[in-house]
Formats: C-alpha cells, sequence, structure tokens
C-alpha cells in the first residue's frame, strides 16, 4: 500500500503548523480526520484493509464537491466571507489532486471505455462507471461522466 499521498498531506500539515498558517492548517486537519474515519470505517468493514491513495483521492474529491456546493449556497444567501473561506479550502484540498480532465478529455475517457468494455446497453453502466473511476480517480467529475456514459449507452 503506497502511503504517498498521506505522507504530502503529513508534510504539509507540519509545514502549515510552522508557518501558522491557520486556514490550510485547518483544512489539512479536516483532510487528515476524513483519512482516519474512513480507516476506521474500512477496518469495522473489512478486517484491516487500509486507505491507498485511491480512497485519498475519493476524499478530497468528496471533500471539494460539498466545500464548492456550500460557497454557492453561501455567495446565494449573500454571506461572501463564508463563501471565500470555502474557496480557500478547495485550492488547499486541490493541491493535493491529479490534474483535472477537461471537458473534452472526460468525453473521450468515457468513449474509450465504453469501447474497450464493448459496452452496448444502460446494464453496462455499473462496470463502466467501475472502470472509469479505477483509471481516473480523482481526475474527473464522475457526475459528468456518469451523464455522458449515460447518453453513449442509452
Amino acid at each position: 500500500m503506497s502511503d504517498h499521498l498521506r505522507d504530502q498531506i503529513n508534510a504539509a500539515l507540519k509545514t502549515a503548523l510552522k508557518e501558522q498558517q491557520k486556514t490550510r492548517l485547518s483544512t489539512l486537519r479536516l483532510i487528515s480526520a476524513a483519512i482516519k474515519d474512513r480507516e476506521i470505517a474500512g477496518r469495522a468493514d473489512n478486517g484491516d484493509k487500509g486507505v491507498d491513495d485511491g480512497d485519498i483521492l475519493e476524499i478530497l474529491a468528496k471533500m471539494i464537491k460539498q466545500r464548492r456546493e456550500s460557497a454557492q449556497t453561501y455567495e446565494e444567501a449573500g454571506r461572501l466571507e463564508l463563501s471565500q473561506q470555502e474557496l480557500d479550502e478547495i485550492d488547499v484540498i486541490s493541491e493535493f489532486m491529479p490534474k483535472q480532465l477537461s471537458d473534452e478529455d472526460v468525453a473521450q475517457a468515457c468513449q474509450a471505455i465504453v469501447t474497450e468494455l464493448g459496452a452496448g446497453s444502460l446494464k453496462d453502466m455499473g462496470r463502466t462507471m467501475a472502470a472509469l473511476k479505477a483509471k481516473y480517480a480523482g481526475q474527473m467529475d464522475f457526475g459528468k461522466a456518469g451523464r455522458i456514459i449515460k447518453e453513449l449507452l442509452g
């Protein structure tokens, strides 16, 4: 099991602590807590699997999505300082994510997976999405990818 991402996050946490970067420090602590929560849940579910880089990318993507939704809600409510705080946290979390694919690249990746698997109907949706998530963890919005796959298979 690779702890590459976990090591990067821990190193960033130590640096943020030394340099007293409050927002960065609190965001990194949230990431660490989310990883520990996933580990604990994993132990309860299936023995001692641990959390790998793929799991961490999943956690980070979920954290970014939550913050985008919160930032939009705050902005609509006129609470711009809270919205900005969410956006600042997204910046910190995004540092640990791989480069995001463009919409065009996402569409091409979806088409390639459908072709590769020989998927022909909506019954193949689950395994197609599973293959996409395995190959492109953290690199795309899987909600968008799901809509593209539906169009291709529908």
